[in-house]
C-alpha cells in the first residue's frame, strides 16, 4: 500500500479513552485550515493555547490545549495540529466527527505518522525500527537497550561507516586513475585500507550483540525432563496461575504451552513441554515429545527437571520438588525449589534473570533486528572482500555492495512492500 501523501490524515495519537487528557493529532496540508475551522484561528506556532473547539456549524463541542507546528519543522515534515482535549470517548468521537466530516480530512492509518516522518527525512529507517521497538517494549531492559538507538544513535554510527566507504571508493578510483597514468604500473600507499578494517572491526561487534527480536520476543526458557517431573508444577509457580495442566498421569502436556514473562525486569517466553521418554508413550503423545525435543534445541534456557546430567549441554539442574521426601535429589550445583511451598523460588528466578542478561542485549549495546543484521553481514563480507583484494576493480565493486548495503539500513533504498510491512506493525496515531 503506497500512501497518499497529499491527503491530510489525524488519529487519536493517546491510550485508549476514557482517560484524562487525549490527544488527537492532525498532519498534512489542510492541517492549519482545519485547527482554524474548529478553533477560530491558528496559534502562534510551538506555543500551547487554549481554545474553544467548535463544529464547524458552531455547535461548542469541548475546551482544549492546541498546538501548531509549520513543516518542515515538525514531527512528519509536514503542517502538524494537536488538540489536547478531555478524554471521555464522547468528546474524541465528536471531535473526531469533526474533522473527518467536516473538514474533510482522513482517518490515518497504522504507522502513517511515522512512515510521513521518514519520507519526510525526519528520521532514517534505523531511527524508525528502533520507534516501533521502543512502543513495544514491556520491560526495563527492552526500554534501556532501545534507547539510544531511538535518539539516533545507531543511525549516525551507519551513516559514519557509509562516508567512511564512500571515502574509500574515491580513493580507489584515484589509484585506478593513478596507476593507468603511471608508466611504472605504481600507485601511491592505499590509506583507505586502515580506515575499512577499523569500520569492519565495529560491524563485527555489533554483530556479536544479539537480536533486537530475542529482546522483543522475550529469550525462550524451556522447561524440559521426563514425565511427573514436575515441569507443569513449576510452569504455574513461576507464572502464579493455572497455565498448564497438572496430573500424576504420564503424559498429561501433549503439547509445548507458551506464556510471556517478565522476571527481574527481563523479558522470557516460559515454554513447558511433554515428557521426555523413549518407552510406553501412544502416538499422540509421541508427537508431543517430538516438539518438546525441538523446544529444547531451540531454547536460550533449559530448566532440566529430569535425572542430573541427563539434561542437554548447558541446562540449569532443577530439583523441583524438594518439599517430597521420595522426590529425586541434586547435587549442590542444582537450584532446589518446590512448587507446592515456593521454597526456592525467589532464588531460582533470580538465577534466571542473571541467565537473561547474559543472552540478552545490555544497555549501551546496540542491538539490531534480523534484517538489519543481515545487512551488516553482507557489509562486513564486503569490506573484508575489499580489504583483502589488490586487484582494484574488484575493490572498488566490493565497496559498492557495502555501500549499497548500508544505503538500504538507514532506507536510501527501500520498497514499497518492506515499508508497508515495517510500518503496519505500528500503532494507529503514530
Amino acid at each position: 500500500m503506497a500512501t497518499e501523501f497529499s491527503q491530510t490524515i489525524f488519529a487519536l495519537s493517546s491510550g485508549a479513552p476514557p482517560c484524562g487528557v487525549a490527544v488527537l493529532r492532525v498532519s498534512g496540508p489542510e492541517a492549519g485550515r482545519a485547527l482554524e475551522r474548529l478553533t477560530g484561528s491558528l496559534p502562534p506556532p510551538r506555543k500551547a493555547s487554549v481554545r474553544q473547539v467548535r463544529d464547524v456549524d458552531g455547535s461548542w463541542l469541548d475546551e482544549a490545549l492546541v498546538l501548531w507546528f509549520v513543516g518542515p519543522h515538525s514531527a512528519t515534515g509536514e503542517d502538524c495540529a494537536e488538540i489536547h482535549c478531555h478524554g471521555g470517548r464522547a468528546v474524541i468521537r465528536a471531535i473526531e466527527r469533526a474533522l473527518e466530516d467536516g473538514c474533510g480530512l482522513r482517518r490515518a492509518e497504522a504507522g502513517e505518522f511515522t512512515r510521513r516522518a521518514f519520507v519526510n527525512g525526519r528520521m532514517d529507517l534505523l531511527e524508525a525500527e528502533s520507534l516501533g521497538d521502543m512502543l513495544s517494549a514491556e520491560t526495563e531492559l527492552q526500554r534501556a537497550v532501545l534507547a539510544s538507538s531511538a535518539q539516533g544513535e545507531a543511525s549516525r554510527r551507519v551513516a559514519q561507516w557509509r562516508e567512511t566507504v564512500l571515502s574509500a571508493s574515491a580513493a580507489v578510483e584515484q589509484e585506478l586513475d593513478f596507476a593507468d597514468e603511471d608508466e611504472e604500473g605504481t600507485a601511491p600507499p592505499s590509506q583507505w585500507r586502515a580506515a575499512v578494517s577499523e569500520a569492519r572491526a565495529e560491524i563485527s561487534t555489533w554483530l556479536a550483540v544479539p537480536s533486537t527480536d530475542r529482546l522483543r520476543e522475550g529469550l525462550r526458557i524451556v522447561l524440559a525432563g521426563p514425565p511427573n517431573s514436575g515441569k507443569s508444577s513449576l510452569f504455574n509457580a513461576i507464572l502464579d496461575e493455572a497455565a498448564a495442566i497438572v496430573s500424576p498421569v504420564a503424559g498429561t502436556t501433549r503439547d509445548a504451552i507458551e506464556r510471556p514473562i517478565a522476571i527481574g525486569g527481563v523479558p522470557f517466553l516460559l515454554v513447558d513441554t511433554a515428557g521426555l521418554r523413549s518407552d510406553g508413550a501412544e502416538e499422540i503423545e509421541r508427537i508431543g515429545i517430538a516438539r518438546a525435543e525441538a523446544e529444547v534445541a531451540r531454547a536460550g534456557v533449559v530448566l532440566w527437571l529430569g535425572a542430573e546430567g541427563e539434561g542437554p549441554a548447558g541446562a540449569l539442574e532443577v530439583a523441583s520438588m524438594i518439599d517430597l521426601p521420595e522426590a529425586p535429589r541434586k547435587g549442590t550445583g542444582a537450584a532446589r525449589v518446590s512448587s507446592e511451598t515456593r521454597e526456592g523460588l525467589a532464588d531460582l528466578l533470580a538465577q534466571i534473570a542473571e541467565l537473561g542478561r547474559d543472552k540478552l542485549p545490555k544497555p549501551g549495546q546496540v542491538a539490531v533486528s534480523r534484517r538489519q543484521r543481515e545487512l551488516l553481514d553482507q557489509t562486513h563480507t564486503a569490506l573484508r572482500f575489499a580489504g583483502e583484494q589488490d586487484d582494484l576493480l574488484l575493490v572498488g565493486e566490493s565497496l559498492r555492495q557495502a555501500r549499497h548495503s548500508l544505503d538500504a539500513m538507514l532506507g536510501n533504498v527501500a520498497t514499497e512492500d518492506m515499508l508497508d510491512a515495517l510500518f503496519g506493525r505500528f500503532c494507529i496515531g503514530k
